[in-house]
């Protein structure tokens, strides 16, 4: 939830701000950003060359949020992104309502497993998209690897290493990552 802030004066010139920040990114990026309206700049967000991104309505950026790859990122409406960093190299899609903690976050192994493939362009193989669900929280310090789903209202545990997918409404935590917890229907 955003604090409000109550006295007007204040309010006009954190308004003021976050229009300057979203024109200057709109004008340094170009197509490759799309910005939703009501954006909160709190921290910086720095994109790579070739990385395409969309930020839906009402997210909230804070600390240093950087994004790499050639690949496209899309964000979804009123979601916390947190100082953390986004590898994609072909799709990495972030739901609605999410609280993305400074973590990794990435679509690929940005090399091939074979030795003598390694120094070469990353394969089909070392890359797939990875889907985070609406409501999901990612804790500090966290890494999500490729091909991962994460479903809806589920929490990855800081610290922890997803490289299976996450059902919905359950934590998991570890590394690998690991069920601790299970939501119920009410909750």
């Amino acid at each position: 939830m955003v604090r409000k802030i109550e006295n007007p004066v204040l309010r006009a010139g954190a308004l003021l701000l976050f229009a300057c920040r979203r024109a200057w990114l709109t004008v340094r990026y170009g197509r490759r950003l799309q910005l939703g309206p009501g954006i909160v700049f709190k921290g910086r967000l720095v994109l790579g060359r070739g990385v395409r991104v969309s930020i839906g309505a009402n997210c909230r950026i804070g600390k240093r949020v950087l994004i790499t790859g050639r690949g496209q990122v899309t964000i979804g409406h009123d979601t916390f992104l947190n100082g953390c960093w986004i590898g994609c190299d072909q799709k990495v899609d972030i739901g609605s309502f999410c609280l993305i903690s400074d973590c990794d976050v990435v679509d690929t192994d940005f090399h091939n497993l074979p030795p003598r493939l390694r120094h070469e362009p990353a394969v089909a193989q070392a890359i797939a998209p990875v889907h985070i669900g609406d409501n999901v929280w990612v804790g500090a310090r966290s890494i999500v690897l490729k091909g991962v789903t994460i479903g809806d209202h589920s929490v990855v545990g800081a610290g922890t290493v997803v490289r299976e997918n996450v059902a919905p409404r359950v934590v998991v935590a570890g590394n690998p990552a690991a069920v601790v917890k299970q939501f119920r229907d009410d909750e």
